[in-house]
């Protein structure tokens, strides 16, 4: 039987949500600082676009690649030498002097990153051997990234009264420095002893992949369907089926292909995925109609999102505590039905619920999404041996990152079509008008005929955010049936078999142990005591 965590690995575990602040404030903050930077910096709009985007665009890149090293190097190597480049770049970018040295060190940035998420998942899995404890350990972790998000605004607003653009980027170094004194007493080593050599022609193919990909995904969302975006869209996809046929021919490969084999794993990080393809996609819709249809600044706006992510984070704490008493598959198709009845809500505010039902529905959506996040997130990395839980770790983000790009790209289309659709047909509006155009034109007409064009408008905006709500929902309602058919419990010693995994008492020695194969699964199938067997 597993031993359970102590006072240290709870500490620990303090110390590994740092990384995870400083994630979630670094993307809010830059935000803030925005319009000051672009004065100061003078970027052209490319180089605008490319200062925010190239650190999302090279952490989900470097995921896989990353979660791999750490595998080989030790996640507490790598976590550390991550959080110290961050730091660096972070210094960097605080005092650049041009938009060519700020993308610079953001693409620095990115690439540390990359290298601390997967490092912190595989050190949980490490430290927390206890299921039910993993949960418990999952669910701060996630919360971390509500904590950052919620004090984002108050700090971000704080520095950047009081203080140059560049302030933003000084938040890493005292967080950093704490992670490097503390984190070598509190966090343990873990690393792959069996493995041998690193495919860096693998690394350097999954990174070209995702980073063509999400380029085509960001233009096409920002353009339509144009030549360019479309293309890279093919490349990246072409480039990742050569990563795979890769994988599947050399001896040692970056990302072990056999953790695909049993549906349950595929089904979890399709419901991960699906979770923030709809998240990321509704997000700008979302903060349209607050601010255009409702009239609302963008500080009341922020103001009015705050509850969905205090409700996340509640939510994230209790997911693991649900587990207890209900499997977690149930627990993740409750959590999706509760997303879905989210969007449903939100659609409300087309037909006369206002800014209630808007807010109402983002915090049931909040809610319901923790669940799903960080127990499919459990599932995945624990579906595979512990020493290559870096590389599961490395999966599942890249799963949410790419969900997340593909969503804004997808339902932002949808919005625009049922919008313009709405407003065919109105003079002195281009074909492809947003909503912003009709607000334009509205103030150039007298009051009354102004007056009509906004009401239409806003109705247009408001069926086109009724129909993406519905269609959020009834894509997260078909993640909640696949997580109810799927990720059924399994009682303990029983299994079926799946792809036999190396022992890590060895490079050349195989698993066929059943209990070593089925744990992982009913770890987060919140029934009995995890099975006797080979433990790490």
């Amino acid at each position: 039987m597993r031993a359970t965590a102590g006072a240290r690995e709870w500490v620990g575990l303090a110390v590994l949500a740092l990384p995870c602040l400083l994630v979630s404030l670094d993307a809010e903050v830059l935000n803030m600082a925005a319009p000051q930077l672009a004065t100061d910096l003078r970027p052209s709009a490319v180089q605008l676009l490319w200062i925010m985007d190239s650190y999302v665009f090279v952490v989900a890149g470097a995921l896989i690649a990353m979660g791999v090293l750490g595998d080989r190097i030790g996640r507490r190597r790598l976590l550390l030498a991550g959080a110290v480049g961050f730091a660096l770049s972070s210094l960097l970018a605080a005092f650049a002097t041009s938009p060519e040295l700020l993308i610079a060190a953001r693409v620095l940035m990115g690439l540390a990153g990359a290298s601390l998420m997967p490092s912190t998942l595989a050190l949980i899995r490490a430290m927390f051997a206890d299921a039910r404890q993993r949960g418990i350990a999952l669910g701060v972790w996630s919360a971390s990234f509500s904590l950052g998000g919620l004090a984002a605004p108050l700090i971000g607003g704080v520095l950047l009264e009081h203080f140059w653009w560049g302030s933003v980027f000084l938040l890493a170094v005292p967080a950093t420095v704490l992670l490097v004194l503390a984190g070598p007493a509190l966090l343990p080593e873990a690393r792959d002893s069996s493995a041998r050599g690193f495919d860096l022609g693998g690394a350097v193919l999954s990174l070209v992949a995702v980073l063509i990909f999400v380029y085509g995904v960001k233009r096409l969302a920002a353009e339509g369907w144009q030549a360019v975006p479309f293309l890279a869209i093919l490349a990246g996809g072409g480039a990742f089926a050569l990563f795979l046929r890769r994988q599947r021919r050399i001896p040692r490969p970056l990302l072990d292909l056999s953790m695909f084999g049993d549906v349950r794993v595929r089904v979890a990080l399709a419901a991960n995925a699906l979770s923030f393809f709809v998240l990321y996609g509704t997000q700008l819709a979302i903060v349209m109609y607050l601010q255009i249809v409702l009239d609302l600044s963008p500080l009341r706006a922020g103001l009015w999102a705050l509850p969905s992510v205090g409700a996340f984070l509640l939510a994230s704490l209790l997911g693991p505590v649900l587990v207890r008493w209900f499997p977690a598959g149930r627990v993740v198709a409750a959590g999706a039905v509760v997303m879905a009845s989210g969007h449903a809500i939100m659609a409300l505010a087309a037909f006369g619920g206002g800014l209630p039902a808007l807010v109402t529905g983002m915090v049931v959506g909040g809610a319901g999404l923790a669940p799903v996040y960080t127990l499919t997130t459990d599932l995945v990395v624990s579906s595979v041996r512990s020493s290559r839980a870096g590389m599961a770790a490395a999966v599942t983000e890249t799963g949410a990152e790419l969900g997340g790009a593909v969503g804004i790209a997808v339902l932002g289309s949808v919005v625009v079509a049922a919008y313009r659709g709405g407003m065919s047909g109105v003079p002195g509006l281009p074909a492809d008008g947003t909503l912003m155009d009709a607000a334009a034109a509205a103030g150039r007409l007298p009051a009354s005929a102004g007056a009509a064009l906004l009401d239409r408008a806003d109705n247009a905006y408001g069926m086109a955010f009724a129909l993406v709500s519905l269609v959020a929902a009834g894509l997260v309602a078909v993640a909640a049936v696949l997580a109810f058919r799927t990720l059924w419990p399994i009682a303990p010693g029983a299994g079926e078999p799946v792809a036999p995994q190396r022992n890590e008492a060895g490079a050349g020695e195989l698993s066929d142990n059943p209990s070593d194969m089925v744990e992982p699964l009913a770890s987060v199938s919140a029934g009995p005591e995890p099975a006797p067997g080979n433990r790490e």
